[in-house]
């Protein structure tokens, strides 16, 4: 199934600084491989080229450069290349969390500076997280957890998150966060599987201006957890807990040692779940090993972290960006921890905090960059952001405007790093390094030892044309399972059942012949018309500037009998506006103008909202769902969407499409 139009050469941006080039720390890592690998790599592709081509020298080589600790050796790199079933480092014996501390020199270095806006800024040292994990360490076992055991977080994005997290690490116990502001039914669908023996909870914090409580919710689902031991509350906010464990009490004074238990390379480290808008989410097992020589590699190769440079990426603590955020300190960056309300008490706030904080690492979304393009933003001007380096964009597809105007905002001095990857590897699949060129619009191209492909129906590479976005070789933060998943049956029919051998990732995208990528959206919300697949995400790049409209969500409606079917597009209009005929044929000449004469909506309808989850996805499958008879609480659970409201024009609009056709 071909794509309606030729494809066109990607925009070049710019190619990389050359103070980019210069100062970048994976020079370091080329000088080590050519001294005790004999690798003469001279250039970026040249080293990616190398990394696909020798997986197992690639990721034995990351281990020995950042210095791993292995407590027993591994007996091989890599079992086999065939998917499912890759193994790697099978023998070894780690622990994530020992690596999270930095050197001894790092000690009085500022590791996490957290602002929230439930209570005062707060700074920890290396050395003073260390001493926090030690005694939350030392609690946990008071509490029952051992090796194995699952210690669940509803929790925000604040330093207690963190210290938890890595002392559940540090016994070989297991990790499962979800963010306050999910509901019990969806916070239930997910610790619900995993069956956590110690559960930490806030009873409240504050979004913006607003008190939110929790206690009832914490109240909920405590009650629905089964074999659940012990609750702790996390001091945030004037609320308490009752029968709970206090958080001082659980970092009681204690002479125990901060010690890691040697676990299996693919022993689980955390449990990260899939969105839950389709269904019961996915509870997607992550290992110790994996994710560590990952983010080592994506860290300090593509994100240019190190010692000295500071991550600020605003993300709740049920995205995989959170963590993703905590393993900047495995480089030994500090980290920016940000809760509440990124855009209170106006669109420049997240501004404001990477001037505060001294970011050298700015993470935002496509939708944050463009409101403040709308806006009239000129961050570079108005805030000091001489440190920042590099303006990381992930989420949603990033349109050219954006990037152009990013590119205006901040010269060459400023890496746009626009990628995607997602919960399912927990890191970037396609983006940029300070030694890539950066297009418009664009990823500028496979991450490193990501053996990354468009394939067709037929599973036939394609290059220039729509495909299915697929991974052919082995990666090491591949799922190590899914939870409760025994015989792997499920793992296989999301991952391996499309395309035997090859990892379908579930995106649509495009890859030009300069190596560039575009991702067009998920693909099972592709649109099929007529045989011809169309993405969602070339629809709202047009859209994105229509000053009549505030958001759209696109959704095609399959013919049975096998014709066009029916293209409908759902907009949100801006105040004063009416979406009247003429706007209609406004927006459809430019549709037809920028994409191609199939694009064209048969109808555009007026709703007050389109529905999102609370990961900033736009929810198309849903919605398509409930226009064809579904219960809206059967296709998304409320609790995990940001406005579980805003599917109720969808679904009356679906009864009276449905009662026309009687």
């Amino acid at each position: 199934m071909s794509d309606p139009r030729p494809p066109r050469e990607p925009e070049l941006l710019g190619p990389p600084a050359p103070e980019q080039v210069r100062d970048a720390r994976v020079h370091g890592f080329l000088r080590w491989l050519r001294e005790n690998r004999k690798a003469d790599l001279a250039t970026w592709d040249e080293l990616r080229a190398w990394s696909v081509r020798s997986l197992e020298d690639f990721w034995e080589s990351v281990r020995e450069y950042f210095g791993i600790r292995f407590h027993t050796p591994a007996e091989e790199v890599l079992t086999t290349r065939e998917m499912p079933g890759a193994r790697w480092f099978p023998g070894a014996t780690l622990n994530y969390a020992e690596h999270a501390f930095g050197r001894p020199e790092d000690a009085g270095t500022v590791a996490v500076v957290a602002h929230s806006q439930t209570r005062e800024p707060l700074e920890l040292t290396f050395a003073e997280l260390a001493e926090r994990v030690r005694r939350a360490r030392a609690g946990l076992r008071r509490l029952g957890v051992g090796k194995g055991d699952r210690v669940a977080g509803y929790l925000p994005n604040v330093p207690e998150t963190l210290v938890a997290y890595l002392a559940t690490a540090s016994l070989g116990a297991v990790w499962a966060g979800c963010a306050p502001e999910f509901g019990p039914r969806s916070v239930n669908d997910r610790f619900g599987q995993v069956r956590p023996k110690v559960l930490l909870a806030v009873a409240g914090y504050t979004y913006g201006d607003k008190e939110i409580d929790k206690r009832a919710e914490v109240a909920e689902i405590r009650a629905a957890l089964p074999g659940l031991r012990h609750v702790v509350h996390v001091p945030y906010g004037r609320h308490g807990l009752d029968d709970a464990v206090p958080w001082d009490e659980l970092l009681a004074d204690t002479d125990e040692s901060l010690a890691f238990e040697p676990v299996a390379f693919d022993h689980p480290l955390c449990v990260l779940f899939s969105s839950g808008t389709t269904g019961r989410p996915k509870a997607i097992v992550h290992g110790h090993g994996g994710l560590l020589l990952e983010h080592l590699k994506n860290h300090a190769f593509h994100w240019d972290l190190g010692p000295g440079d500071r991550l600020m990426w605003f993300s709740t603590t049920a995205w995989m960006m959170w963590n993703a955020l905590v393993s900047a300190l495995l480089v030994r960056s500090s980290i920016v921890m940000v809760d509440g309300d990124p855009l209170h008490p106006g669109l420049r706030e997240q501004w404001r905090l990477a001037e505060l904080t001294g970011a050298t690492l700015m993470g935002a979304s496509p939708g944050y960059l463009m409101a403040c393009r709308k806006e009239g933003v000129r961050p570079a001007e108005e805030f000091d952001l001489s440190r920042l380096r590099q303006l990381g964009v992930a989420g949603s597809p990033f349109p050219p405007e954006g990037a152009r105007w990013v590119a205006r905002q901040f010269g060459g001095g400023v890496l746009l790093n626009v990628g995607s990857g997602g919960t399912d590897v927990c890191t970037g699949l396609v983006q940029a390094s300070p030694l890539t060129p950066v297009y418009a619009g664009e990823m500028s191209g496979p991450s490193l030892a990501v053996d990354v492909k468009a394939f067709d129906q037929d599973g036939g590479t394609v290059v220039g044309e729509l495909g299915e976005l697929v991974i052919t070789s082995p990666m090491p933060s591949m799922p190590v399972g899914l939870w409760g998943d025994a015989d792997g049956s499920r793992l296989r029919d999301a991952y391996f059942s499309a395309y035997p051998g090859a990892f379908r990732f579930g995106d649509w995208c495009r890859f030009s012949e300069a190596g560039s990528c575009l991702i067009t959206g998920r693909s099972d919300a592709t649109l099929n018309r007529g045989g011809v697949r169309l993405g969602t995400g070339e629809f709202y790049r047009v859209l994105q500037d229509a000053d009549e409209i505030t958001d759209s969500v696109v959704v095609h409606l399959e013919d049975p009998a096998g014709g066009m079917g029916e293209l409908i597009l759902f907009v949100v209009p801006g105040p004063g506006t009416t979406v009247d005929d003429d706007l209609r044929r406004e927006l459809a000449l430019r549709i037809r103008s920028a994409l191609s004469p199939r694009h064209v909506p048969d109808r555009v309808v007026a709703v007050p909202a389109v529905p999102y989850s609370r990961t900033g996805k736009k929810l198309e499958v849903p919605v398509k769902r409930i226009l064809l008879g579904a219960d809206p609480a059967a296709v998304a659970s409320p609790g995990a969407l940001v406005d579980p409201s805003a599917l109720d024009a969808f679904a009356e609009y679906g009864r009276r499409r449905a009662e026309d056709a009687r």
